[in-house]
């Protein structure tokens, strides 16, 4: 099959490389990832990626714990940096070209960020990592994946989670939680369903931006999402 899309944004959290260890980064989970991304990138397809911190620390836990919010968020960034070089080694031991670009200047390890630089980065076939969400306290990095999404003109945010879409309760929690195939973003937004911040639905909605929401555990459905197939949930403008 056929790529539907030339240039994506795939919005991964950090639990979701802690796999079922329940903290830090899982080795195996991490190559999984990292073996999906380079068949992308052999596929032709340009790839950026924005990633959580939630797997080494969450500033809305700590800012709850009685920390400081400002400071804590500042650490959670530092969480997705560290997720990132991890993320950059893993696909560059499978051959594959990768820049990591973050938006808290830590010149050591990582590019400033730089729209334009990340631009031609994604044209050369270089798999591009966005760390340090936005740079900002109080905005998440689902908030940074759209507002990345938009700056490099991806035509997608596949967002990769632990479950295979959007329902209206928590399926693990309750057992009769029902799936949504199709959403608009003003229905995300109405029902609360928490798929991503509010924020970041807002952004999307205002620039016509899909994401795709889809269960990053099932090996190959990157893939499957891209050629089309039926997985997850779409939300769209006009889902119909």
């Amino acid at each position: 099959m056929s790529a539907n899309y030339k240039r994506v944004l795939i919005k991964l959290s950090g639990e979701a490389l802690q796999g079922e260890q329940g903290y830090g980064i899982s080795p195996h989970t991490l190559e999984t990832f990292a073996g999906e991304i380079a068949e992308l990138q052999r596929m032709g397809i340009e790839v950026a990626i924005v990633i959580g911190g939630g797997n080494i620390f969450r500033g809305v836990a700590g800012s709850t714990a009685g920390m400081d919010r400002t400071s804590a968020d500042y650490m959670g960034m530092l969480a997705t940096v560290m997720n990132g070089i991890a993320l950059q080694d893993a696909i560059e031991r499978l051959g594959v070209p990768t820049r990591l670009q973050t938006a808290l200047e830590i010149k050591e390890i990582a590019e400033p960020y730089i729209r334009r630089r990340a631009t031609r980065h994604l044209e050369k076939g270089r798999v591009v990592i966005f760390g340090a969400g936005t740079g900002n306290p109080y905005f998440t990095t689902d908030t940074a994946a759209a507002l990345r999404a938009m700056e490099v003109q991806a035509e997608v945010i596949l967002k990769a989670t632990n479950v295979d879409g959007v329902y209206d309760s928590d399926p693990r929690q309750n057992p009769e939680a029902v799936r949504f195939e199709r959403l608009t973003y003003l229905d995300v937004l109405s029902k609360n369903l928490r798929v991503m911040d509010s924020t970041a639905i807002s952004l999307c909605m205002e620039n016509d931006l899909p994401i795709i929401v889809f269960d990053l555990n099932q090996a190959g459905n990157i893939k499957r999402v891209i050629e089309g197939e039926d997985l997850g949930t779409l939300i769209c403008p006009n889902p119909r």
